[in-house]
């Protein structure tokens, strides 16, 4: 991923727009580079700047009295009341306010000038009204539902990177890639980020390990996606273990051994 690419999907992960498939190596791209954290950091003060440039206007009170008025005189049966104007409207004015008469609406449009019944009016409110929510509410549901369906390696990078021992170590692959450890003592979890990491074969797979001394401890399995990848450690990391990837056939080794030497040793002490 170049530096425009992820420029792009820092701008989205700014507005909380990012599925969980664009997370994934948006993390990745952060993590093995550091130095583009300006950006993502620039796109969160614009996007604060837009959340922060609308202001509440409040109401004027006279408006909010002759509504009121307009409400209070408003008969419940699909009458029509006439006034001159809401906004000469008082509550004195139209306490005495009564329905039209047959006469009235035939100056209006003659005696078969239909009436709006009453509970259509209501229903065209309410379904306007909640028109409205929906789309207030639109974009606040999308976020929501993205960051509530973050992949689990990406929730477990967070809490990592907001734990207070927080560590990570980088090396180069002879494949002209980089894998990156992230880990937390006090929570016991470790993630890998991969950039530039060859896909396998099919049949093959990356395996992880923990290596706790002279014992390795499988991990999980995990692929690449254009190079990149954020996998989170099966079980508990201890203090001084070792991060390795091995390539392995499909599913993991079946001896829950390592088959083939490492290509990627990251010690965590």
């Amino acid at each position: 991923m170049n530096e425009q690419e992820f420029a792009e999907l820092a701008a989205g992960a700014a507005l909380d727009a990012l599925s969980p498939a664009d997370q994934q190596p948006y993390h990745a791209a952060l993590a093995a580079h550091p130095e583009w954290q300006p950006i993502v950091d620039a796109d969160a003060d614009s996007a604060g700047f837009l959340a922060d440039g609308a202001t509440q206007a409040a109401p004027s009170p006279d408006i909010r009295a002759a509504l009121l008025a307009r409400i209070a005189v408003t008969p419940q049966d699909g009458d029509v009341v006439l006034a001159d104007s809401m906004t000469d409207a008082t509550p004195d004015e139209t306490t005495d306010a009564a329905p039209v008469t047959d006469s009235a609406f035939a100056a209006l449009g003659g005696e078969d000038a239909p009436k709006a019944p009453a509970h259509r009016l209501r229903f065209l409110f309410a379904l306007a009204a909640c028109l409205a929510l929906l789309v207030g509410v639109g974009a606040g549901a999308v976020a929501i539902n993205t960051y509530i369906n973050r992949p689990a390696s990406v929730v477990a990078l967070e809490d990592i990177q907001a734990a207070d021992d927080a560590q990570q170590a980088s090396v180069s692959l002879e494949s002209g890639g980089t894998a990156t450890a992230h880990w937390s003592a006090s929570l016991g979890t470790s993630v890998l980020v991969t950039d530039g990491v060859p896909a396998l074969s099919e049949g093959e797979t990356y395996e992880l390990w923990y290596v706790r001394g002279e014992t390795p401890i499988p991990a999980g399995v995990f692929a690449v996606d254009d190079g990149s990848a954020t996998a989170v450690l099966d079980g508990e990391m201890h203090a001084g273990d070792v991060i390795a990837v091995t390539v392995e056939q499909a599913g993991g080794s079946p001896s829950g051994l390592p088959t083939t030497d490492p290509v990627v040793v990251i010690p965590t002490a």
